[in-house]
């Protein structure tokens, strides 16, 4: 296995591990709870994402297995965070259903043209809703820990996150139309 799959094997292992530690309650003290740990093991895989996609373009590494891995990983990384916080009412569950649809939209389109031997790479906006989506996150966590009475900032969070998420998926749509052309 090559150093960027490592990489990305290592985000997939990590994704139990901030998930169990969302659940299993524990507090050492004010600072330090499975929340604040939950949210130091979420940056790391967000780091380990932008370390794999450098190592594979520098040392030529990409792979099929990276080329699925890597974004199902974060997906599901983003989606269980998220999902944790409709739980703890930080997030409208509305919210996320729009960012699961364009996430089938996005991975629908890539699966037809596929079907036809096209690639669609990943678009600017889409880096930007991905960069915005993790930065959200972790200010959500943050916001969550040390500022529970600032529901405004949260809604700053959902805006950025819901902005990103509907650009980019608009995109996608018209950048890839004559992938999911009707037929005649």
């Amino acid at each position: 296995m090559n150093t960027a799959n490592k990489i990305t094997m290592t985000r997939v292992l990590l994704i139990p591990v901030f998930v169990a530690l969302l659940y299993i309650k524990f507090e050492v003290n004010d600072l330090i709870n499975n929340v604040s740990i939950a949210l130091l093991v979420f940056i790391i895989a967000a780091l380990t994402d932008v370390a794999d996609g450098i190592v594979a373009r520098a040392r030529n590494q990409v792979t099929d297995f990276g080329t699925f891995m890597d974004p199902l990983a974060d997906k599901i990384m983003t989606f269980a965070a998220m999902l944790w916080f409709i739980e703890v009412e930080l997030m409208p569950a509305w919210l996320v259903l729009i960012i699961i649809v364009r996430e089938f939209m996005v991975t629908g389109m890539r699966l037809v043209a596929a079907a036809k031997s096209t690639v669609i790479a990943a678009s600017i906006a889409g880096k930007v809703k991905t960069v915005v989506t993790v930065c959200c996150i972790i200010a959500m966590f943050l916001i969550h820990m040390f500022f529970p009475t600032q529901e405004w900032m949260l809604i700053c969070c959902w805006t950025l996150i819901g902005i990103t998420t509907v650009v980019s998926g608009i995109e996608y749509l018209i950048k890839n139309k004559d992938v999911i052309k009707l037929s005649k």
